[in-house]
């Protein structure tokens, strides 16, 4: 198997797991019943997330009734919709444009009754997109504390906790603010674990978290958060709703889509091409450096021992890694993962790791901020580095995943793949381990 063959049988898996997660395919199998013709019931619906506009036209192309809506997604996600309308904002750090949308969503499902129905569609970004500061919190007081949690190194489930607790519409408050309706939440899960209550800060799903929680977490990472921020928390005036809360009691949630999903998909076409696939995890979690670290030992024992399976095969993982910004490079998460991984294989040339292929991308088609979805490597791809004039080391110290990979034409660009489960790397060991 040639390095460009391992390359183009990378991208198929991702295409895969992409593939999955489409909304077109996902959500129709999830649509409730409309509200019974007769009944005066309105079907409204509501969402955020990064795959938010294309669950919407999905919605649209499979409803057969009346319904009204409005949806917010990130710059550039947008698809049309004939009844529904969508709104564009950004994403990581809220903008005035999801304040606005996310105050008209909460009032859009206000004063609703029982015969009612609230589609609620909920993907990854929905934190960011869906941003309503409680009261006596400012947007830009809401943002330094975004960029703040964003530069930290927290994990998604910290991050989501302190922003439920800094907002007017997450953490179940806007499924309570629909009650009495009868409220069904269409989720396609970014996050490890598939929490519905961490995914887009589970505005529709009751609160396990308080504010003393908010609070740790603050303390946790020696956030300087501004002293609205820190009143508000320790006032602790009007906690989240939590499991049984009265007014959550006609919702009810379907996972959609799930970062499994897309890996057995990714593992199906690993087995036509006769690659055995070996799924990690789903839910992988920690410094994308040192997870690239740890992988990069499994994928040395596949090469050198056949174990945990003998080549040609596949180490398939999801999850969502975290990258604390000690330099000024152009990063994102899965270059940095990618960039770590080919410093770590470097160390022990020979032993097959001239067989070792790998991909990292994130299946919303965007890592970071920049506008690639990540990268590609292979064995020679130090050795094109340095004919190149680029210092691997010194650029993964700089944070500096997107530019490595960008100088050698290996960024993986997708644009907007308009759905989200998070994170998909998969690491190929091409041929027959060496055994000792």
């Amino acid at each position: 198997m040639t390095e460009f063959d391992s390359g183009a049988l990378l991208r198929r898996l991702f295409d895969a797991a992409l593939a999955a997660a489409d909304p077109a395919k996902a959500v129709p199998r999830f649509l409730p019943p409309p509200p019974p013709k007769g009944s005066g019931g309105r079907t409204i619906v509501v969402g955020a997330g990064k795959a938010a506009g294309a669950m919407a036209r999905a919605v649209e192309d499979n409803w057969d009734g009346d319904l009204q809506g409005l949806v917010v997604t990130r710059y550039g996600h947008a698809v049309p919709c004939r009844r529904i309308e969508v709104v564009e904002a950004a994403h990581p750090v809220p903008d005035q444009a999801g304040l606005d949308a996310a105050g008209r969503i909460l009032r859009m499902v206000q004063g609703l009754g029982p015969d009612d129905l609230v589609l609620c569609l909920i993907s990854g970004g929905g934190s960011a997109l869906l941003s309503l500061p409680a009261e006596g919190i400012s947007l830009e007081e809401k943002q330094a504390v975004n960029k703040a949690l964003l530069r930290s190194g927290a994990a998604i489930d910290e991050m989501n906790c302190l922003r439920k607790h800094l907002s007017a519409i997450k953490g179940g408050r806007l499924a309570a603010a629909a009650a009495p309706a009868r409220v069904v939440s269409l989720l396609i899960s970014d996050v490890p674990g598939d929490d519905p209550a961490v995914i887009a800060s589970g505005p529709t799903v009751p609160d396990p978290t308080s504010f003393a929680d908010a609070l740790a977490i603050l303390d946790k990472y020696d956030i300087d958060a501004p002293s609205s921020v820190r009143k508000h928390l320790q006032a602790a005036a009007e906690e989240t709703p939590k499991p049984g809360d009265p007014r959550l009691a006609s919702c009810e949630t379907h996972l959609i889509a799930r970062p499994q999903d897309s890996l057995e998909a990714a593992a199906a076409v690993a087995r036509a091409a006769g690659v055995t696939p070996v799924i990690l995890g789903d839910s992988i979690e920690g410094e994308a450096r040192e997870v690239a670290q740890v992988m990069a030992g499994i994928a040395r024992q596949a090469a050198r021992f056949g174990q945990p399976a003998k080549p040609p095969c596949v180490l398939l993982s999801g999850g969502e890694t975290t990258v604390t910004l000690r330099g000024n490079g152009r990063g994102g998460r899965n270059a940095e993962f990618l960039l770590a991984l080919t410093v770590a294989l470097e160390s022990t040339p020979g032993e097959g790791m001239d067989s070792i292929h790998a991909i990292a991308c994130d299946t919303d088609g965007i890592d970071g901020s920049e506008d690639n979805a990540g990268a590609l490597m292979g064995p020679r791809t130090l050795a094109r580095a340095a004919d190149a004039g680029l210092d691997a080391k010194a650029m993964l110290a700089d944070n500096d995943g997107y530019g490595f990979f960008s100088a050698l034409g290996d960024l993986v660009v997708t644009g907007p793949t308009l759905t989200n489960v998070n994170d998909f790397r998969a690491i190929l060991i091409a041929s027959d381990p060496t055994c000792a």
